[in-house]
């Protein structure tokens, strides 16, 4: 990692994505069994799910202003960090519906800080050298592939309850590796809120975000119910928790060769990839749950459902939005894609995984997915992805 200032702050900046993102390998695949285990119906869980993306649509924006205004990321997502680890304590004190409502708000109205300015904050390390993000960002898969792996078969044995225990130690560690995270240099900004409102007026600003949203609604049904769709058809704790492990290394070994994928097959070309196999994962986990083998392909196809989109996603945001605006740019990419179109497939999915079938409402996902496909193909044109927009294109 060259261009680094040093294999100490690689690693501190590893360090974090690793906590990060062990966190969502423990939530992603086991958090909706818990609250399945709590004698929450599907509509339930589906609004508890989407509460964390359902804050990102305010929370993430709303710090990145901040941060963009103090130039102090890397203070920010401290003790954003550390306002998560208390106010999800709070899910130890009930387990009814309305008492987890409100102690989930708390925490993801926090939690959903951190991750945006952290990236813009590793964007800003990495400046010139931003092809080499995935080699940092990878850390993160490690983390979710080895909490995913491990938890199955300890859930296996000791009960799903352990579930709220293992996150809040996740969320500690995030907090903790945080303290050790240098702030990146870059001037605070006097730009008035309303400096990107241009920005986003820009055609491929626009599209890429339409895309992002699109590409996030359609994994709703995934992150929201494909744990309990699994063991609906008679996979185990520790088989769902290979499953997502699975996926994620899938992931890594993409996000490791991306620095060589971007400059030799570009960006649009990628971006059209990831999507059109994402429709095809959607529809073989949707029909062919049952099979196996199927599903262990389906698993793969996710490092482009994910690994490929957000990859070349984060790339072009950094991109089309200038310093003084990342903070802003990054929490808008998160708003838009995890918070509006991740709250709204989750939520969706909760409420037609019953009165339709999961088939179904994988099959819509899919459908979501092959719009994003269409969006992408008439309005990201190839000279959206090379070089750095002049100055008036961005602002």
């Amino acid at each position: 990692m060259p261009s680094l200032a040093g294999r100490g702050l690689y690693l501190r900046l590893s360090s974090f994505y690793f906590f990060y993102f062990a966190s969502v390998g423990v939530i992603i695949p086991f958090w909706s069994l818990y609250l399945q285990a709590q004698k929450l119906d599907a509509a339930a869980i589906g609004t508890l799910l989407a509460v964390p993306m359902a804050t990102k649509l305010i929370a993430p924006y709303l710090w990145g202003l901040i941060a963009d205004r103090s130039g102090r990321r890397v203070r920010i997502i401290r003790a954003t960090s550390a306002a998560a680890v208390v106010c999800f304590a709070g899910v130890f004190l009930g387990s009814g519906f309305w008492w987890l409502l409100l102690a989930l708000l708390g925490f993801s109205f926090f939690w959903n800080a951190s991750l945006p300015q952290f990236e813009a904050v590793t964007m800003t390390h990495l400046r010139s050298a931003s092809e080499r993000y995935a080699g940092v960002r990878v850390w993160g898969s490690v983390g979710f592939v080895l909490t995913s792996l491990a938890l199955g078969p300890v859930l296996q044995r000791f009960g799903i309850g352990l579930v709220p225990v293992v996150m809040l130690a996740m969320f500690a560690g995030i907090w903790l590796a945080s303290l050790a995270v240098p702030e990146a240099p870059g001037p605070a900004t006097t730009e008035p809120a309303g400096a990107i409102a241009p920005a986003l007026k820009q055609p491929p600003v626009a599209a890429l975000f339409l895309v992002c949203f699109l590409v996030q609604a359609s994994h709703g049904p995934y992150y929201g119910f494909y744990s309990i769709y699994l063991q609906s058809h008679g996979y185990s704790h520790t088989a769902v928790g290979f499953l997502w492990a699975l996926g994620v290394i899938a992931e890594v070994l993409l996000f490791l060769l991306m620095h060589r994928l971007l400059p030799r097959y570009g960006a649009r070309n990628l971006m059209l990839s990831a999507l059109a196999l994402t429709v095809l994962r959607w529809l073989l986990i949707g029909w062919l749950v049952a099979s196996p083998a199927v599903v262990l392909f389906a698993q793969l196809l996710h490092a482009f459902s994910f690994g490929v989109y957000h990859a070349v996603a984060i790339s072009l945001v950094h991109r089309f939005f200038p310093d003084s605006l990342q903070g802003r740019g990054q929490a808008l990419y998160s708003s838009l894609s995890f918070g509006a179109g991740g709250s709204l497939g989750i939520f969706a999915s909760g409420l037609l995984w019953e009165h339709l079938s999961p088939a179904v409402t994988f099959t819509l996902a899919a459908a979501a997915a092959a719009v994003g496909w269409l969006v992408a193909l008439s309005a990201l044109h190839p000279e959206h992805y090379r070089g750095p927009l002049s100055a008036r294109q961005a602002l």
